[in-house]
């Protein structure tokens, strides 16, 4: 399959801005590759799925940069085929556990610790409310209430 390159040839990791979504360009200038390129990677990569706007112009998460730039190191540095790096690119995905996200090592203890407790309450609330509609209540008919007979009256509505 791939042998390992040699450090000199191993090229960088570029840097991912911190922006919430990434036009296909923007991806494109990224991993230095044309968009085209992306495109096809989407049809032939499952876990590459960029969301669309209403325009229906592609906007990529960081998680699916994340992934273009695994599959060009994949493609072109490694030398995988495309089906070989889209059976690496699944196994990588199954052997990483699926982790809480972490919070930044900057953030102070006790505000860490405030949020983790607050996350687990909210779960807590959540396991109740799940309980609360998985148990079966008993079916009881509304029942509508009957309309009250009209009395017959002895005046007419045309005297005689």
């Amino acid at each position: 399959m791939a042998t390992h390159l040699s450090p000199k040839r191993v090229p960088e990791s570029p840097s991912i801005p911190n922006r919430l979504y990434f036009k296909i360009g923007d991806v494109a200038r990224i991993c230095s590759v044309e968009t085209y390129v992306l495109r096809f990677w989407e049809s032939q990569f499952p876990q590459l799925k960029p969301n669309k706007s209403g325009t229906g112009q592609r906007l990529y998460r960081r998680r699916d940069v994340e992934i273009a730039l695994e599959i060009k190191r994949l493609v072109y540095a490694e030398g995988y085929t495309l089906s070989g790096a889209r059976q690496a690119l699944g196994n990588i995905r199954r052997s990483e556990p699926q982790a809480a996200l972490p919070l930044p090592e900057s953030a102070p203890r006790q505000s860490r610790d405030t949020v983790a407790a607050a996350i687990g309450h909210a779960r807590a609330e959540l396991r109740e409310i799940a309980g609360l509609l998985s148990t079966p209540q008993p079916h009881t008919p509304k029942r509508r209430p009957r309309i009250s007979p009209l009395y017959a009256t002895t005046e007419t509505l045309f005297p005689s």
